[in-house]
């Protein structure tokens, strides 16, 4: 097997093994943007009552971009925090704040595009618009709110992770690729071909 190949494959397995690790985070990000859309919601008014109108459009913003907004910052904070410890290991290589806010704002073009799928979601008007039928709203389990929110996570989660490889945690990438344990069969044909493993320094 060539050099090229090698680095290739192992590269290929680095990468995997970091979607899995981001994919797993991202599951129990999931949940943890749900309950605590649940909480806020329950805590506020109709989600669908306008909160003010955006001038000139005649588009409204709803309680339910604020309940989302506030589920992102929270399941934000939780998934930064996982990822940062588990799925890059990047926590000895950049401070916590200097990691964050490229995370965040991620996060944020993330939430950006996830309101406009929200909306279109939510909107009774909207060709994209989930059914009030089954959904009617009269229990957890039939609550549209819970349904769009579900999707736009979906929608948003492999634009996060494609977007945070390339630059929050990009130390891991270019500087620390060793971060990420490379698998041991790929390591074994490296050493057969007295390739160094890639993040090793002489």
């Amino acid at each position: 097997m060539s050099t090229t190949r090698t680095e290739t494959l192992s590269r290929t397995r680095r990468n995997a093994a970091q979607f899995v690790r981001f994919a797993l985070v991202g599951g129990t990000g999931v949940v943890v943007n749900l309950v605590a859309l649940v909480i806020v919601k329950r805590l506020g008014p109709d989600p669908e009552v306008a909160l003010f109108a955006l001038r000139p459009t005649s588009f409204h913003v709803r309680w339910y971009h604020l309940y989302s907004t506030a589920a992102f910052v929270v399941a934000n904070l939780w998934n930064f925090q996982l990822n940062r410890s588990w799925t890059f290991r990047s926590g000895k290589h950049a401070r916590w704040v200097k990691e964050y806010w490229p995370f965040f704002a991620v996060g944020l073009l993330g939430q950006a595009i996830g309101l406009v799928l929200l909306t279109l979601l939510m909107h009774h008007g909207s060709p994209l618009s989930l059914p009030t039928d089954p959904l009617d709203d009269s229990s957890g389990l039939r609550t549209r709110l819970y349904w769009a929110q579900l999707i736009v996570i979906v929608v948003v989660t492999p634009l996060s992770f494609v977007l945070n490889k390339l630059w929050t945690f990009a130390a891991v990438r270019t500087r620390h690729l060793d971060a990420v344990p490379i698998h041991p069969i790929a390591e074994q044909e490296l050493e057969q071909l007295g390739v160094e493993k890639p993040g090793q320094v002489d």
